[in-house]
C-alpha cells in the first residue's frame, strides 16, 4: 500500500512538472509571425508575384556562377554528376525520348520557378545566401545559355515572367472533360 501511495505521489508530482514544461512550451503560441519570415514558405508564383526587387543580366551572371556554381554544374552548365550537380541546359525537345534530359532549358516550365529554386536552396552549401540581384542574374545567364533569352536582356520581376521557357506546354494543367466531369460529380475537388 506504501508502494502505491508513493508511486501515486511520484506520478502526480511528475505531471505537475509535465504541465509547468507544457505551459512554458505554449506561451509562445500567438506570436506574430513577420512578413520576412512568412515569406520564406511561399513559391513565387508563375506571373511573377513574389519576385522580389532587383535586376541581373547574363555577364553578370556568368561571373557569380563561375565562383558560385560551377563546381557543382560544370563550367558550361553540363552537370557534374559525381558531385549531385544536375545538368542546367541542353535536352530540350528529349523528354518523350528513351534518354530524356531534364534541365532548365528542357523541362522547367516557368522562369519563376527557376528564381525561386535557386533563391531558396542554392548554393547547395549556403542556400538562401544570394541576393536578388545574384539570382536575377544567375537566372539571365542559365536562360542565355540555353538560348531562351538574348545575353543581353536584363531580367527582373517585370521581364523574367514574360519570358516563355520551351516546355511552358508540357505539363498537364487537369482541364480535361474527365476531370470536369469527376469535380461535377464530387464538388469540393479541387481546381
Amino acid at each position: 500500500m506504501f508502494m502505491l501511495k508513493r508511486l501515486c505521489v511520484t506520478s502526480a508530482l511528475g505531471l505537475l512538472s509535465l504541465s509547468a514544461a507544457a505551459e512554458d512550451f505554449h506561451s509562445n503560441v500567438g506570436t506574430p509571425v513577420s512578413t520576412a519570415e512568412l515569406s520564406k514558405f511561399f513559391a513565387i508564383l508563375p506571373n511573377g508575384t513574389g519576385l522580389p526587387p532587383g535586376k541581373g543580366t547574363a555577364a553578370a551572371g556568368e561571373k557569380i556562377y563561375a565562383d558560385r556554381c560551377a563546381h557543382c554544374h560544370g563550367a558550361r552548365l553540363e552537370g557534374l554528376r559525381e558531385v549531385g550537380g544536375p545538368p542546367l541546359v541542353g535536352g530540350r525537345g528529349s523528354l518523350a525520348t528513351d534518354k530524356p534530359l531534364k534541365t532548365v532549358e528542357s523541362y522547367w516550365p516557368y522562369t519563376s520557378t527557376l528564381y525561386d529554386y535557386i533563391w531558396r536552396a542554392m548554393p547547395f552549401d549556403q542556400p538562401g545566401s544570394l541576393t536578388p540581384d545574384a539570382v536575377y542574374s544567375l537566372c539571365a545567364y542559365i536562360l542565355s545559355m540555353g538560348k531562351i533569352i538574348d545575353g543581353k536582356q536584363v531580367m527582373d520581376a517585370g521581364s523574367l515572367p514574360k519570358v516563355v521557357m520551351p516546355n511552358v506546354n508540357g505539363f498537364y494543367d487537369g482541364s480535361d472533360p474527365d476531370v470536369e466531369m469527376n469535380r461535377s460529380q464530387h464538388p469540393g475537388t479541387p481546381k
